[in-house]
């Protein structure tokens, strides 16, 4: 049975501090969860209503509806949580490839989807700003889809890191070259901005060349793209050219 200890230990992990103290993360859904142990992530605890996966018997917990419904990150709980340990993940010095980078996006949803994106179009590094939301959190991992296991993200300090890189630097903004007309080079880096802001400025200062998706309405209403929306757009572009 679940213990009191074990419910306790799993809520605080809704927070990054207590995620980077235990060195563990919260992965909720039978795909999800599959996904992670086919993988290289580690197992820390597997608890469900059933026997579900093949997993050794002292890293399962049979818990109950109830016992989930407290432990659970989502509104409608999942049959099967899980905890597993939080890798050390790092690049390659040089990069040599597409790599995508996000300065400051904030939203679980949004960086769960990018990393989907990253996975479906070959991306294998994606390179987050330090103020980017952790790409362990629990809303991440589950919009992740299990794409969290064949992307590598990374925190970086984003100056340090483009400076260091010979890669040519697209910049996503308003007033960029129109993307469908541009000639993009495979070998380079996709930033992309904060959701209310865009790139900052310190970011916006290393940007090689600067790109946008034009807008066809006629409309001064309509609002800027979702940044997990626009960056489907711009790999798409990057893998049709």
């Amino acid at each position: 049975m679940v213990s009191k200890s074990q419910i306790k230990l799993i809520t605080s992990l809704g927070q990054k501090k207590y995620r980077q103290k235990n060195g563990l993360f919260v992965a909720e859904g039978i795909k999800v969860i599959q996904e992670l142990l086919n993988s290289d992530f580690q197992l820390e605890k597997l608890f469900a209503c059933e026997a579900i996966f093949d997993v050794s018997e002292d890293q399962f917990v049979l818990a109950d509806v109830r016992d989930l419904k407290k432990m659970s990150f989502l509104k409608t709980p999942q049959t099967a949580l899980a905890l597993f340990k939080i890798p050390q993940q790092d690049l390659e010095e040089v990069l040599d490839e597409l790599t995508v980078v996000l300065d400051g996006v904030r939203d679980p949803g949004n960086l769960g989807t990018i990393i989907r994106l990253c996975d479906w179009f070959g991306v294998k590094n994606l390179v987050c700003s330090k103020d980017t939301v952790d790409c362990f959190n629990p809303k991440v991992i589950q919009s992740t889809m299990g794409s969290i296991t064949r992307v590598n993200v990374v925190y970086k300090n984003l100056a340090e890191f483009l400076q260091s890189q010979d890669l040519v630097s697209y910049g996503t903004f308003m007033e960029g070259e129109n993307v469908y007309q541009k000639k993009l080079r495979q070998k380079a880096v996709l930033v992309m901005g904060n959701e209310a802001n865009g790139i900052s400025l310190e970011i916006e200062k290393l940007i090689s060349e600067k790109i946008s998706i034009p807008q066809f309405s006629q409309s001064q209403e309509t609002e800027s793209l979702n940044v997990a929306t626009a960056t489907a757009i711009f790999l798409s572009e990057f893998r049709r050219k």
